[in-house]
C-alpha cells in the first residue's frame, strides 16, 4: 500500500491557499470530504479518472492528482466482514464508492464509446447499478437511484 509522503503534502499545503479559506465563518466546521482510493496501479487509475471519467484535478506535486468530485452523500451500512483501513494506529471505516446518475443506460453507452465495458445491470428496489472496471483491476460502482437522495441538503 502506497501513501503520499508527508513532506509532499506539507509543501503543497504551505504553497497553496486552500479553497475553503473563503467559506463563511458561520458555517459548519466540516467543509468537504476527501475520499482515498487504494489502487494497485494508481497511475493508470488516475489517468482513467482524468481521461475517461473526465474529472478535473489539481496536481499537489510529483503528479499526485486530487480530483474534484460531484456532490456526494453518505450512508452507513452494516459490514459482513472486516473492511477497514488503518491510520495512526486507528481503524478507519471501509468504504465503497458508487457514482450516481440520472440515466444508467445512457452512462453505460457513453463509457462503451470509450472502450469501457461495464458489468450487467443489477435491479434493486433502491435503484439500478453496474460496475465500471478500472485499469488496476478494481472497479467503481455506478447507479441510478430510485430513492430520495440527500444531495440538495446542507450540513449544519
Amino acid at each position: 500500500m502506497r501513501y503520499v509522503p508527508v513532506l509532499i503534502l506539507k509543501a503543497a499545503r504551505d504553497s497553496v491557499k486552500p479553497n475553503h479559506a473563503i467559506r463563511d465563518v458561520h458555517s459548519a466546521m466540516i467543509f468537504g470530504a476527501h475520499i482515498l482510493f487504494y489502487s494497485k496501479n494508481a497511475d493508470a487509475d488516475r489517468t482513467f479518472f482524468r481521461d475517461v471519467l473526465g474529472l478535473q484535478s489539481v496536481d499537489v506535486g510529483h503528479g499526485w492528482l486530487i480530483f474534484s468530485m460531484p456532490p456526494a452523500e453518505a450512508a452507513v451500512h452494516p459490514a459482513e466482514a472486516e473492511f477497514t483501513q488503518t491510520h495512526a494506529g486507528h481503524q478507519l471505516l471501509g468504504a465503497v464508492l458508487y457514482l450516481m446518475c440520472d440515466n444508467l443506460q445512457a452512462e453505460i453507452e457513453v463509457l462503451k464509446k470509450k472502450n469501457v465495458q461495464c458489468t450487467e445491470i443489477q435491479e434493486a428496489p433502491w435503484g439500478a447499478s453496474t460496475t465500471i472496471p478500472l485499469p488496476s483491476g478494481s472497479a467503481l460502482g455506478l447507479y441510478q437511484p430510485r430513492h430520495q437522495t440527500a444531495l440538495n441538503l446542507r450540513s449544519r
